[in-house]
């Protein structure tokens, strides 16, 4: 829901720290030939202008709940300069609902230029974009089909990021293996049916052993500030305008 969340009078949502702001989770991975937007929020226009983002090669989608798609429209910014579609990856499901939510979008008689152009791509194995590797992750996270994504370049860093999951299934912790950083869903320090707690988080971070390790998706239910002063040095919370190089 984002911090801090509407009505509420809780410790986070009132606190003055920059870090209890949070958008809706989304992160962007540049590399030497492509820039991939993971998600499209409801706060996209916001996080753009925030970082100045100007361009984006492709959109990759985790699943297909609001908060992971409700800023779809203002992709349309990144269509401008382009001629060709722009590509979205994700599982037939999600891309499957993308054109049921956005039908107008996805229409073959969508052709004016100002609008979004969409190149749905399915996919159920490891794809190239450049010279970067991007393996897809599946996990369960309630009823929805979701996925997370691993990104390897060969020389350069190895980064996972998984922001939706209630269970990692073994097959998909072992495509975990040798990363530098995990970016990984951590709700709240309780108990959740769909999402990972904080208990739950540590206990896949200590078995995939990332070098880093950084929680996302982080509620209003949890003191990160509180929670962190607990944690090894290796295991931090993310937040909003955070840069990983």
């Amino acid at each position: 829901m984002g911090i801090p969340v509407i009505g509420c009078d809780c410790p986070s949502c009132l606190s003055d720290d920059p870090k209890n702001d949070r958008m809706r989770s989304s992160v962007l991975i540049e590399t030497g030939t492509h820039s991939i937007l993971v998600d499209s929020g409801p706060d996209l226009r916001q996080q753009a202008l925030r970082h100045n983002i100007r361009k984006v090669d492709a959109v990759l989608y985790t699943h297909c709940h609001l908060d992971h798609i409700a800023g779809f429209d203002e992709l349309r910014a990144f269509c401008w300069r382009r001629e060709d579609a722009l590509p979205m990856y994700s599982s037939k499901s999600c891309l499957d609902e993308l054109a049921r939510v956005y039908a107008w979008a996805f229409s073959p008689d969508n052709l004016y230029k100002g609008y979004i152009k969409p190149g749905p791509k399915p996919i159920d194995a490891p794809f190239t974009l450049g010279n970067t590797t991007i393996t897809p992750l599946p996990v369960l996270h309630g009823a929805v089909e979701t996925i997370g994504f691993r990104f390897d370049e060969e020389g350069q860093s190895s980064i996972a990021y998984i922001p939706d999951a209630k269970v990692i299934p073994q097959s998909t912790r072992d495509l975990l293996d040798g990363l530098d950083h995990l970016i990984i869903d951590c709700l709240r320090p309780e108990p959740h049916p769909t999402h990972l707690s904080l208990p739950e988080s540590l206990d896949i971070i200590d078995q995939v052993k990332p070098k880093q390790a950084w929680l996302t998706h982080v509620s209003h239910e949890t003191d990160y500030a509180l929670e962190e002063s607990r944690l090894p040095s290796n295991i931090r919370f993310d937040y909003d305008t955070l840069i990983i190089t």
